[in-house]
């Protein structure tokens, strides 16, 4: 009994989440990075935030413009701004994706950059609104001992429908 339950719940589970990745949807997110949950050769400290905006050119792929800004604790590492585009690849409807970007990441004493992939999870907490775990690997062209970075990202995204918008 507990096994048809589950297995009740989970198609329930699959057919909610395949409305919310369809063409024609904006999206809205924030993530933190850091934490001291990333780590690269040349800091040990690290804190980001980042904004991104983007749509849903078909079903489950999206691509999305992002900005943020990176904070370190070690001396002599300068903070940086990053600009960048990227997309995302929702897998089989239920939340999983898999992610590639590029981003122009400028400090005062460098400038980079940086391709990048993840792999996430869009756990929706209701119609509209995502917290997004990931895990990421961003590239430097710089010096990859010292600024290409894996790490754990904590995000918030809200899928907006076209009727919430009043596009026609």
């Amino acid at each position: 009994m507990k096994k048809t339950i589950l297995a009740i719940l989970a198609l329930a589970m699959t057919l909610g989440a395949n409305a919310q990745f369809e063409q024609g949807k904006a999206y809205l997110g924030a993530s933190l990075t850091g934490l001291d949950l990333s780590y690269s050769g040349n800091t040990k400290f690290h804190f980001g935030v980042e904004a991104k905006a983007g749509y849903f050119f078909w079903d489950n792929i999206m691509g999305y413009g992002q900005v943020g800004y990176q904070h370190y604790g070690a001396d002599g590492v300068d903070d940086n701004f990053v600009a960048g585009v990227g997309g995302r690849y929702y897998i089989v409807q239920n939340g999983i994706y898999l992610g590639l970007n590029a981003k122009y990441v400028h400090a005062s004493s460098y400038d980079d950059f940086m391709p990048g992939v993840e792999v996430g999870y869009a756990f929706f907490i209701n119609r509209t609104v995502t917290i997004e775990p990931a895990i990421y690997y961003d590239q430097s062209f710089k010096k990859h001992s010292d600024y290409s970075t894996i790490g754990l990202r904590i995000g918030i995204g809200i899928n907006l429908f076209k009727d919430s918008y009043n596009l026609k």
